[in-house]
C-alpha cells in the first residue's frame, strides 16, 4: 500500500515513510497482512458476510442463507448477523455512557466546589433543566446537583419504565412512532441488560426482534448518553462557537515540551491547559531547555477541546484522527501521551520505547502491556493529576530531545471549528429562518450530517470521506461534520472558508454571505445526539416530520462499535443513512431487506451502502430531491 492507499494527508504519508525506515510495526502493514493473498481487503467470506458465530462451545459456526445452513443451535444467518450487530451496539452504547458517567461525576464534583473547573454556562444550565422539567430555582450549584440527580435516576430506570429524558428531549411525532413500534426506551442500563441478555445462546435468535432491541438501545444512548454528555460539557467548559484552529502534524514543534491528551474525554486535557497557561509552568519548561510548554489536542479528546476553547501559544492546535496516531507518536515531538477511555492503541508502548515519550493511562478502562505508570482521572483531584502529568512531560524533554531525531516541516493549516446549534443560530441572527429560506429556495438543496470515523478498508485514511464531502458540497449540500471524520475534513481544508470555492454556486453564495465554510465542524461522535437536536429544531420550524426533511446521515468511513450504534439510532430517528464500508450483514438477506427497505415503512429510515463515492452521493442527492418534492420545495 502506498500513496492515497496510506492516507489522504501528505503529513501522514511523509511520516509513514519515517516509520517504515525506523522498522516500526504500524497499522498500514498490519492491515495489509490481514488480507488474503495480494488483496489487503479480502478476508474470510463468512466473517465479511456477518454469518460466523463463536458464542458457545459448539462453534465457531457458519451460516448460509441460500442453503438454510444454520448454526448448531439452529439460528439462521439473519439471526446470527443481527445478534453480532447488537452485541457490537451494546459495546458502543456502554462506552458512550461511560463518558456520560464521568461527565456527570465531574459536574457533580464541580457543583460542590471540589474541582478546578467552574460552571461556565449558567444560563444554558437553567434552560436545559427547564427543558427537562426540573426546577431552575436556587443557586447555580443547587441547580447543577438537581440535574445530576435527575439524569442518574433516569439512567437507572428499568427497561420497562419509560425514560423521562427521552420524553422531554425527543420530537413529539418521533415519540409516537417509537411507542407504536414498542421501541420507546427505558433507562440505558436496563436497555443494555435487556439487549445483552437477549444475545445469549438460545434466548433470542429472531433478527427482527433483535433489530428492534437495537433501536431501543440506540434511542436510549443518543438522548441519555450523547445529549446529556455534550450539554453538560457545554455547561462546564463553554458552548462551541466558531473560531480559528491550527491543524495537522505541523502543530508539533520538537523544541517545545508537548503534552497530548488523547481519547474521548476532555477533563484532564482542559485541566492541563489551565495550568500550562500559567507563567510558572512555562518557566519550568524553559528551565529544562525547551522553548515552552504546549498542550496539543489529539483525536476525539482534542475535538472536544478545540470546539470550545480558542488556540494560543499554549493550547496550540490539533493533530488529527485515530489512524494518524502512530504517525503522531513517531514524529519525535511527543513528551507525554495521556490516554483516556477510547482510541489509544495496544501498540503504543512500542512507540513510547522507540520515540522516548511517557505513555500514561488516565482512565481505569485503559491498560497497556508493560506500562506501569497510571493516573486514573478523579474530578476532585484533577488539578493535582494535571500537574503530575505536566511535570512528567517536562522531566521527559531532555531525554526525548537528545535521543530522537524528529521529523520537521510537516504541513500545518488553519480551519474554523466550534459550530453548534447555538452558534449556528447566532450566525443566522438568532433564528433558523435564513437557513430554512436557503433550503426552501434551493440555494442549498439539503444538509448531510457527516458522522464518521476513519478506516483503511477499501481506501486510505480519510480518502473516501473527503471525496464524498467534496461531491456533496459541489452539489450544494451543506455538510455538518462530526467524529473522527471531522478531523479528516479539517486537515483536508474543507472546514476553511476558502473551501467555498469547491462548493456549488448556491452553497458558495451562502458561505460567502455568512463567512462560513461549506463543511461545518460540529464536534465529536458524541455530538450525534446534538445533531439530532438540531434536526428536531429544523423539523419544528418547517412543520415537517424528520423523515421528510431533505437531510441524510453520512458515514463514509465508519470503523468501530460506537459507529454502529450511531447508525441504528439514525435509522430509528428516520434518516436516510449512508454507510461505508459495506457492513458485515450481507450474508443475511432478510436483515439486509429490513435495513435497506422495510425500515422505511416503520421509522422512515433506510440504510444505503455504496463503495463508489460518486454513486454514493448520487443516491444521497436522489433521496434529498425526493424529500424536497414531497414537501413542495
Amino acid at each position: 500500500m502506498e500513496g492515497d492507499r496510506i492516507s489522504y494527508h501528505e503529513s501522514v504519508r511523509r511520516t509513514y515513510r519515517k516509520i517504515k525506515n525506523d522498522g516500526m510495526n504500524n497499522i498500514w502493514d498490519r492491515y495489509e497482512a490481514q488480507g488474503f493473498g495480494a488483496n489487503p481487503d479480502k478476508r474470510c467470506p463468512f466473517c465479511m458476510d456477518g454469518v460466523r458465530c463463536d458464542l458457545c462451545s459448539n462453534g465457531p459456526c457458519r451460516a448460509d442463507a441460500s442453503k438454510d445452513k444454520r448454526g448448531v443451535c439452529g439460528i439462521t444467518a439473519d439471526g446470527m448477523a443481527m445478534r453480532m450487530m447488537l452485541l457490537r451496539n451494546i459495546m458502543g452504547a456502554s462506552t458512550y455512557h461511560y463518558h456520560t458517567d464521568q461527565t456527570i461525576k465531574t459536574l457533580r464534583a464541580t457543583a460542590k466546589d471540589h474541582t478546578p473547573f467552574e460552571i461556565k454556562e449558567p444560563e444554558k444550565l437553567k434552560a436545559f433543566v427547564e427543558r427537562l422539567g426540573i426546577s431552575s430555582s436556587g443557586s447555580i450549584n443547587e441547580i447543577a446537583l438537581r440535574l445530576c440527580d435527575f439524569v442518574e435516576a433516569d439512567f437507572n430506570r428499568k427497561h420497562y419504565e419509560p425514560s423521562q429524558i427521552v420524553d422531554a428531549l425527543a420530537p413529539k411525532e418521533r415519540k409516537e412512532v417509537w411507542r407504536k413500534l414498542g421501541i420507546f426506551p427505558g433507562g440505558i442500563y436496563g436497555e443494555m441488560m435487556q439487549s445483552t441478555s437477549s444475545c445469549l445462546t438460545n434466548v433470542d435468535g429472531y433478527y427482527l426482534s433483535l433489530a428492534l432491541k437495537g433501536m431501543r438501545l440506540g434511542l436510549a444512548m443518543a438522548y441519555q448518553s450523547q445529549l446529556i454528555t455534550e450539554y453538560c460539557q457545554d455547561i462546564l467548559y463553554g458552548t462551541p462557537r466558531p473560531h480559528k484552529m491550527r491543524v495537522d502534524l505541523g502543530v508539533l514543534d520538537p523544541d517545545y515540551v508537548n503534552v497530548l491528551p488523547n481519547g474521548h474525554e476532555p477533563f484532564l486535557g482542559f485541566a492541563m491547559v489551565e495550568l500550562a497557561r500559567r507563567p510558572a509552568w512555562q518557566e519550568k519548561a524553559r528551565a529544562v531547555g525547551a522553548k515552552g510548554l504546549r498542550v496539543i489536542a489529539n483525536i476525539e479528546t482534542g475535538q472536544e477541546m478545540i470546539q470550545r476553547w480558542e488556540m494560543d501559544d499554549t493550547f496550540y492546535g490539533f493533530t488529527g484522527n485515530w489512524i494518524m496516531q502512530e504517525a503522531i507518536l513517531a514524529s519525535g515531538c511527543v513528551d507525554l501521551f495521556a490516554a483516556d477511555m477510547n482510541c489509544s492503541m495496544p501498540v503504543d508502548p512500542l512507540y513510547a520505547q522507540r520515540y522516548q515519550f511517557q505513555l500514561v493511562p488516565v482512565s481505569e478502562l485503559v491498560a497497556f502491556e508493560g506500562i506501569s505508570d497510571r493516573i486514573n482521572y478523579e474530578p476532585e483531584n484533577a488539578e493535582n493529576q494535571a500537574a503530575q502529568l505536566l511535570q512528567m512531560a517536562i522531566n521527559n524533554f531532555k531525554k526525548r530531545r537528545t535521543s530522537v531525531t524528529p521529523i520537521t516541516q510537516l504541513p500545518m493549516k488553519e480551519c474554523i471549528v466550534g459550530f453548534s446549534t447555538e452558534s449556528i443560530l447566532e450566525i443566522l441572527g438568532g433564528t433558523l429562518n435564513p437557513l430554512l429560506e436557503a433550503i426552501k429556495n434551493g440555494t442549498i438543496k439539503g444538509i448531510a450530517g457527516l458522522v464518521s470515523c476513519t478506516t483503511l478498508r477499501d481506501s486510505g485514511q480519510d480518502v473516501h470521506s473527503v471525496r464524498v464531502a467534496k461531491e456533496l458540497i459541489k452539489h450544494d449540500i451543506l455538510v455538518v461534520s462530526l467524529g473522527c471524520g471531522n478531523g479528516g475534513m479539517q486537515i483536508a481544508g474543507l472546514c476553511s472558508p476558502e473551501a467555498s470555492e469547491l462548493a456549488g454556486p448556491g452553497l458558495k453564495s451562502l458561505c460567502e454571505k455568512l463567512g462560513a465554510p461549506p463543511v461545518l465542524s460540529f464536534g465529536t461522535c458524541t455530538d450525534t445526539g446534538r445533531l439530532a437536536d438540531l434536526l428536531a429544531a429544523i423539523s419544528k420550524a418547517l412543520e415537517v416530520p424528520i423523515p421528510d426533511l431533505p437531510v441524510a446521515a453520512v458515514a463514509p468511513e465508519y470503523m468501530e462499535q460506537k459507529a454502529t450504534i450511531d447508525a441504528i439510532f439514525a435509522l430509528a430517528l428516520g434518516l436516510f443513512t449512508y454507510v461505508n464500508p459495506v457492513p458485515t450483514v450481507t450474508g443475511a438477506p432478510n436483515l439486509v431487506k429490513l435495513l435497506t427497505q422495510d425500515c422505511k415503512q416503520a421509522t422512515g429510515g433506510s440504510l444505503s451502502v455504496e463503495k463508489d463515492p460518486i454513486k454514493a452521493v448520487e443516491g444521497i442527492l436522489a433521496h434529498i430531491e425526493e424529500k424536497r418534492k414531497k414537501i413542495g420545495i
